[in-house]
């Protein structure tokens, strides 16, 4: 572990989490197994709002996903303002790690990717992103023994499916393979993500804290994930009003309907294999098409002409 990311921590145990074994003394009452299990409801319904599931099915248009990046600017600028604020508060002083876990710098790099020079005059904080900002500053500033239900719920979650939602990013997008536009998922200093995790439950389980606190800790944690819906239902119904965007050579992906994993088309494209593409999507996508509206229209009215010419 850096020096930076665990300053000013009085423990007796100094490893770092590439030292640190597999723990199986975990106990019911530790609060990570508290969040694990009093989150485990709001984690699946965050999982299968649509947005998610749409995103998982690489069909997610640019512009929301510009859209969705600057939400994430907005909550992480204002959980890390006040993660530094009681960066030495016993409640959360052992789970200060800005080396390690700060995703601002980064996402100030993807909206300078995605929108340009002078970026900040041209994003806003959408009415949604806006609620949970304002609650982690109310966190911050009046409850900071709750401010580690807001750090667990997102950089656990970050460095957990960071990866996946990266590639898909990368690979729906056309993003470049160098990382421009998903430097939010690159944690250059954490080199195993699972080790990092176990450490982080550790320092978590560490704090001194009694059973109500614990209890209003999860709570809290519970609330984050519905700010987070909350994002993602503003962004799915912002979604419906945008045009629909075409890849691969003019042709949509996957409709969104049904299983895409009974289709091995797409599957392989998700799993970058070289496939052009499902026949029976590709047939129904080029059928919206109007220049093939058009030409199907005329092939139509020839057809009947010579039907007409050969009842006549």
């Amino acid at each position: 572990m850096s020096s930076e990311g665990s300053e000013g921590l009085e423990e007796p145990e100094n490893l770092s989490y590439e030292e640190l074994e597999e723990d199986d003394s975990v106990s019911p009452t530790d609060l990570s197994e508290l969040l694990k299990e009093g989150t485990k409801e709001s984690h699946d319904q965050a999982e299968n709002t649509q947005f998610v599931k749409d995103f998982l099915k690489g069909k997610i248009k640019r512009e929301l996903f510009k859209l969705g990046t600057v939400a994430l600017f907005y909550t992480y600028s204002a959980l890390e303002e006040e993660m530094e604020r009681n960066k030495d508060h016993p409640a959360f002083a052992p789970l200060y790690f800005p080396l390690e876990l700060h995703r601002k710098d980064a996402l100030e790099k993807d909206l300078e990717y995605f929108y340009g020079d002078g970026w900040q005059g041209k994003v806003q904080c959408s009415e949604a992103a806006q609620r949970y900002v304002d609650r982690i500053h109310h966190v911050g500033q009046n409850e900071p023994e709750l401010l580690a239900a807001h750090a667990y719920t997102r950089y656990m979650g970050d460095l957990s499916g960071g990866q996946v939602l990266k590639k898909v990013a990368q690979r729906a997008l056309k993003l470049p393979s160098t990382g421009e536009g998903v430097q939010f998922y690159v944690f250059e200093n954490v080199s195993s993500p699972q080790q990092f995790k176990q450490f982080y439950r550790a320092r978590l389980n560490a704090l001194d804290l009694d059973v109500g606190t614990k209890e209003r800790i999860v709570r809290e944690a519970n609330k984050a994930f519905e700010f987070n819906m909350q994002v993602f239902d503003e962004l799915d119904k912002i979604g419906t009003l945008l045009p629909e965007e075409v890849q691969d050579g003019g042709l949509p992906l996957h409709d969104g309907r049904g299983d895409p994993r009974k289709c091995p088309y797409y599957a392989a494209k998700l799993g970058g294999g070289e496939v052009s593409g499902c026949p029976y999507h590709l047939a129904l996508a080029a059928l919206k098409q109007p220049p093939v509206q058009l030409a199907v229209a005329a092939c139509l009215a020839v057809l009947a002409g010579v039907a007409a010419w050969y009842v006549l």
